[in-house]
């Protein structure tokens, strides 16, 4: 389907399969300043490039609903990584550099000593049985969409639906996640968005949080899949103290291998918690989402020679210590036998005035001057 001229104020989907991405990039579908391609890599996976008058971001529709790359206003705004191209790997870490990861659902984070589960559960890499696109011209946005579901007999099966909507004059994603519970009986789920956007050297960070070592707890454990450096257990015993230290984004701050907050974020009126990477040229990379939806606010920060990735704010259920622990704690989301479980939020960048209010909107949220 590719028609220059749709205006229909009817939304008009578009059923994607996996033979209308070939080898050569394609236009499939446009809608006034929307328009979407397909494309394969080299390694067979698809990719959807979905581009408005702004910028554009690349999906992988049957890969985890990953949005690989997203680049608003010439700027990049994804975290710089080892793998140019997404991988054909089912293993977390053998295919790490998507703007957006969708985690869980049976658990998230790093797994204890006594669980089973992969870095960050089943759905990263999860195959994705359809996808679409569908086009609304009366909103003037273009919604990216999925369903997968994953059984395991004796313990869990549900349907996840996710979605991802890009207006035609916008920089910011709306992102919804849906979990159908398919089983007679309730299941508890994990759920965390891993965005990660690139850090800008001379950046601040500024969030609705108290800044107190109370409201920004630094992981000071320190998982199997990482190996600390010398000195790295003395930085995070000083950001625990301190945890103001890494709001300015400096390069000789030793986010090496990585760093892990948890963050109790404060809402507006509306029920939103908001967080800002604050460039030097006054553009700011955005977080929002409701803890109502998703009660916990990871930060995540890696600097390395190899990867550069700031994970502003990961919406998320649960806390990173792995499925036995977050359970046990009651950190989960609890869905009823054949009910529906549903979150959103919203990221990309903001516009120097943009920015500039919704600074002043969080420090009054906080009641800072």
């Amino acid at each position: 389907m590719a028609d220059p001229e749709m205006t229909a104020d009817k939304a008009v989907t578009v059923h994607l399969t996996e033979a209308q991405f070939g080898e050569r990039e394609r236009e499939l579908a446009r809608c006034g300043a929307l328009a979407a391609s397909t494309f394969r890599y080299d390694n067979g996976i698809a990719a959807l490039r979905v581009a408005n008058a702004r910028g554009e971001i690349v999906m992988l529709p049957f890969k985890g609903q990953q949005i690989w790359r997203a680049r608003f206003d010439g700027r990049d705004l994804t975290m710089k990584s080892m793998f140019d191209t997404p991988r054909q790997t089912t293993n977390y870490l053998e295919n790490y550099g998507a703007f957006l990861i969708h985690c869980g659902m049976s658990a998230i984070g790093a797994p204890g000593p006594q669980d089973d589960h992969p870095l960050h559960g089943e759905v990263p890499n999860m195959v994705f049985d359809s996808a679409f696109l569908r086009f609304d011209p009366a909103a003037g946005t273009v919604t990216i969409g999925g369903v997968a579901r994953y059984s395991k007999a004796f313990a869990i099966d549900y349907r996840l639906r996710t979605e991802v909507t890009l207006g035609a004059d916008a920089a910011v994603l709306d992102v919804a996640v849906t979990v159908d519970n398919l089983m007679g009986t309730e299941i508890a789920i994990m759920y965390l968005g891993h965005v990660n956007f690139r850090p800008v050297d001379g950046a601040k960070l500024v969030y609705s949080a108290p800044y107190t070592p109370e409201a920004i707890r630094v992981r000071e454990a320190i998982p199997r899949h990482i190996t600390p450096r010398p000195g790295y257990p003395e930085f995070l015993a000083a950001l625990a103290k301190d945890p103001g230290l890494h709001h300015d984004i400096k390069p000789d701050l030793a986010f090496d291998p990585e760093v892990v907050f948890d963050i109790a974020m404060q809402t507006d009126a509306e029920g939103w918690a908001h967080a800002l990477q604050r460039h030097p040229d006054g553009t700011a990379d955005y977080v929002a989402h409701r803890p109502a939806q998703l009660s916990r606010a990871i930060r995540w920060i890696s600097r390395t020679g190899d990867q550069d990735a700031l994970g502003l704010v990961l919406p998320s259920t649960s806390g990173t210590e792995g499925r036995t622990v977050e359970k046990a704690a009651g950190r989960h989301a609890t869905v009823p036998a054949h009910g529906t479980w549903h979150a959103g939020y919203r990221t990309g960048l903001l516009t120097p005035g943009e920015a500039a209010g919704m600074a002043a909107h969080i420090d009054a949220i906080c009641g800072r001057d």
